[in-house]
């Protein structure tokens, strides 16, 4: 019985160490895309390292995108300035006449991209339900993924922290 407290506690002591080393593991990076907007403008994930960059896969026929929308252009316009972007990235199955008329009745800030093939969302890991955004971080590595509707106020809360 001597030998199962010592035991017990080495066991404790790697279990803890084992977590912190997967707490401080290195996120992983955002594939090399290179989207390009409605008006034909490329944009590259590697031409924004610096910024935090938020991707949002989206689609006209999702209510939980429409929702979320006024929220991203309200978190837009008060970070863009800070070093804050936003692609917005309709889904390959959104017909590209419906992301036009969406983007300019609701006169959306931020760039839009289609993603005609599927290409953008294979490459974020097959992304298939909307909406899901990717928060990257000034490295380039994913901070957080989310799939539904963003949290705005932990959102900013992130955002303040990240461009300090």
């Amino acid at each position: 019985m001597k030998l199962a407290k010592p035991l017990l506690i080495a066991i404790a002591a790697l279990a803890i160490v084992g977590a912190l080393a997967y707490a401080l593991m290195d996120k992983p990076g955002a594939p090399a895309s290179t989207f390009t907007t409605l008006e034909g403008k490329p944009i590259a994930l590697a031409e924004l390292r610096g910024k935090v960059v938020l991707v949002n896969f989206w689609a006209t026929s999702c209510p939980g995108c429409i929702k979320e929308m006024p929220g991203m252009v309200e978190t837009y316009k008060q970070y863009k300035d800070r070093g804050f972007e936003i692609i917005a990235v309709a889904m390959s199955y959104d017909p590209p006449n419906y992301v036009v008329s969406f983007v300019q009745t609701r006169q959306l800030p931020f760039p839009v991209a289609l993603d005609v093939d599927g290409a953008h969302a294979r490459a974020f890991g097959n992304v298939q339900l909307t909406p899901t955004t990717f928060i990257i971080g000034k490295d380039g590595r994913i901070l957080e993924q989310k799939l539904g509707e963003l949290d705005f106020i932990k959102l900013k809360a992130l955002l303040d922290k990240e461009l300090s």
